[in-house]
């Protein structure tokens, strides 16, 4: 709100004295009036002058206004219809700024120095760091496709102005400065909060698009190379039989993002690792980290790569596939220590132990733990692929040595947890049994028809007739298994900091998971292979702004859930009350009092003068 000024018809003989303000919304400038002083044949019976009581009423206003307090009087007609529009549906007026609390952490990334520095060379007319914002902006608060997010751009304060074609050729631009994009994220990124590489982790996942067709390999013309198609089939992590693309990413200590690449759909997730970590280490400036992933992620390969130069790995060992000496080591109950203690245990008093008695429960949640050295690849149960004269590949052990140690661990909680699950499994397949045909019922190597074994009977000269029942030697195989846990690692340290650092695998999960079911990153709309990888640049960009916000509250020494986050930024809506001010929509939260304390932002009020929002906003663009 401007200065406040008198008003009044100097024409008329008993004219009526008004406040007026001036307004400044965005770009719209206007005049109400704000406050009735009163008719100057009704101030006579106050002042012989009611000019210049009116006036002083004015400075007094003027006064009161530098306090943050305006006095105001509004006439409302409840007869007054809506404005007619063409707008097929009606909208809320309601405009969000809690994007600017992201906002703030954007602004801190210097994101828009990286687009300042490129916008010329592309002969951009449009501001490419303002689509790149508000399109990451709504992957957080509002996903949807691009031109969802282009008919809703009226939603947020500021109002920003591009058009569709725009956020197009934007894509083409952002995924040809892919490498140079992701980097300066990370470089900037500490200057927010402290980058933890000790170890980094690495996880793929995979996302699929609404399409019944792969795309075709096609012939470079000008090398005459074979170009795989990009949206290919493979193995899909949501069992959708649809063509995908794979995501690498790598997080740090924190679990915050670090890089990501992306693949086609169907090639081994095994061959990103590598050249994607080499990138990382070009980042780091060849400072030393330890590699963790589970055990899809550990081939030889890996493990040999982040054995050299001082570097380590961490990775998940599948037990069913170690050498019969290494399962007969594992099996043995000797040598096994407790975790907490160090003290010796075996195998047998964990698995009988009275866990309803209340001086066994740290015993309960305690693990068992043995040490096994192993050098030779083929121990572990490890393939290589090897590519033959037909160019087709195929899987042989691996036969290379590494020197490693097998951590072997077991839980007696994991193991009643496992069995809890196996035994509903066995129920489902006893009903299978009783209820329907076994040969309608998917199969897989994890499906419960593993249960179900089949013997055909026959008599001479007689058709066989099948028989199943539930196989018992699979369950027994299974129940072998059951809480033993193994990693693999060329660290000689503390095994349990080592399982320490195995554990917290979760967070890269959950970022798949933030990914997928929040920022609603799946499925993907685009053919362009450019643009495909566009549209993960921006995904990544909002899990990166969201996990540096979640990081700084806890640093702050707040903890809340992602949907109460969100829910709270996308509720901070306020409402345009006659172009005088602007009232808040949303309540009071304790997630809203942390991020106002954090950011000193000052959202937590109820009414905002248009200058004022407009002010915070350019000190943070």
């Amino acid at each position: 709100m401007r200065q406040l000024k008198l008003y009044y018809d100097k024409k008329s003989k008993d004219p009526t004295y008004y406040i007026q303000a001036g307004f400044r919304n965005g770009k719209k400038t206007s005049t109400r009036n704000v406050a009735k002083i009163g008719k100057y044949s009704e101030l006579l019976a106050i002042d012989p002058d009611p000019l210049a009581y009116a006036k002083r009423q004015v400075l007094r206003a003027n006064e009161a206004q530098k306090n943050n307090k305006v006095s105001m009087s509004l006439e409302i007609d409840f007869e007054e219809k809506l404005l007619a529009t063409d707008d097929v549906a009606s909208r809320s007026n309601l405009l969000n700024t809690g994007y600017y609390i992201l906002q703030k952490i954007y602004h801190d990334l210097a994101v828009a120095d990286f687009f300042k520095a490129i916008q010329s060379s592309h002969k951009a007319t449009f501001s490419c760091n303002d689509i790149n914002r508000f399109l990451t902006y709504a992957r957080i608060l509002a996903p949807e496709s691009k031109l969802g997010t282009f008919d809703k751009l009226d939603t947020y304060y500021e109002q920003p102005s591009f058009e569709y074609q725009h956020i197009l050729r934007f894509m083409d631009i952002l995924e040809k400065n892919y490498d140079g994009y992701i980097e300066h994220l990370f470089k900037n990124s500490g200057n927010i909060v402290p980058r933890d590489t000790s170890v980094c982790y690495f996880d793929c996942t995979n996302y699929y698009f609404e399409t019944e067709s792969e795309d075709p390999d096609y012939i470079d013309e000008v090398t005459g190379e074979i170009l795989k198609g990009f949206r290919k089939y493979g193995p899909s992590k949501q069992h959708q039989p649809l063509p995908l693309v794979q995501m690498g990413l790598f997080m740090d200590g924190n679990g915050i993002p670090i890089s990501m690449c992306i693949h086609s759909g169907s090639d081994n997730e095994q061959k990103c690792a590598i050249p994607l970590e080499s990138k990382i280490k070009k980042m780091f400036g060849g400072k030393r980290f330890i590699y963790c992933a589970d055990a899809g992620l550990g081939s030889l390969n890996i493990r040999q790569y982040n054995s050299m130069g001082g570097n380590a790995f961490i990775v998940t060992q599948s037990i069913k596939k170690l050498s019969k000496q290494l399962k007969q080591a594992v099996f043995n109950d000797y040598d096994y220590r407790l975790l907490s203690t160090d003290f010796p245990v075996t195998i047998k008093s964990m698995k009988e132990f009275d866990r309803f008695d209340q001086k066994n429960l740290p015993l309960y949640n305690d693990f068992a733990y043995k040490i096994l050295d192993v050098q030779s690849a083929v121990d572990l149960g490890l393939y290589e692929e090897i590519v033959q004269k037909n160019g087709k590949t195929r899987k042989v052990k691996s036969k290379a040595a590494l020197k490693q140690h097998i951590i072997i661990t077991f839980s007696r909680k994991a193991m009643e947890y496992q069995r809890h699950i196996r035994s509903a499994q066995i129920e489902r397949a006893r009903n299978i049994l009783k209820y329907r045909d076994v040969e309608e019922v998917k199969k897989g190597p994890h499906d419960i028809t593993r249960f179900i074994k089949r013997t055909s009977v026959t008599k001479d000269g007689e058709e066989a007739v099948d028989h199943y029942e539930i196989d018992q030697s699979v369950i027994d195989e299974e129940e072998k298994y059951d809480g033993y846990y193994a990693v693999a690692t060329n660290l000689d340290d503390d095994a349990k900091a080592i399982l320490y650092i195995s554990s917290q695998r979760y967070k890269i999960e959950d970022c798949f998971r933030i990914l997928k079911t929040n920022f609603s990153a799946r499925p993907v709309y685009h053919r362009n292979k450019n643009r495909i990888t566009a549209h993960f640049m921006i995904c990544y960009t909002a899990l990166l702004i969201y996990r540096l916000l979640e990081c700084k509250l806890d640093q702050y020494g707040t903890h809340f859930t992602t949907d109460n986050i969100l829910d709270t930024l996308k509720n901070m809506n306020v409402a345009n009350m006659h172009d005088l001010y602007y009232m808040a929509a949303y309540r009071g939260s304790e997630v809203c009092t942390a991020l106002n304390g954090l950011f000193g932002l000052g959202l937590d009020k109820k009414y905002y003068q248009p200058k004022e929002l407009n002010r915070k906003i350019k000190k943070i663009l």
